[in-house]
């Protein structure tokens, strides 16, 4: 299915959004869906978070910050 002509345009509009407003808009858009696995999903992913969060405070895993992420992210996009 290809996008309409103003689909486009907030797409290449939020293209330019920088990555942590990005990612709050497609958590936003995603958001909007009503389907019943939603919930499910929710929960597993709090459940993974809840883990993570459990593995670091042991010290098991180290962290990085989300600008540091993201800047990793748009240097792949960019090659």
């Amino acid at each position: 299915m290809q996008m309409t002509v103003d689909a486009k345009k907030v797409l290449e509009k939020a293209l330019t959004l920088p990555p942590m407003e990005r990612a709050e808009l497609v958590e936003q858009i995603l958001s909007s869906f009503e389907f019943p696995a939603r919930d499910e999903i929710d929960a597993l992913w709090a459940k993974e978070a809840e883990s993570r969060i459990d593995a670091y405070d042991q010290g098991k895993l180290k962290a990085s910050s989300a600008s540091k992420v993201f800047d990793k992210i748009d240097k792949r996009k960019k090659k």
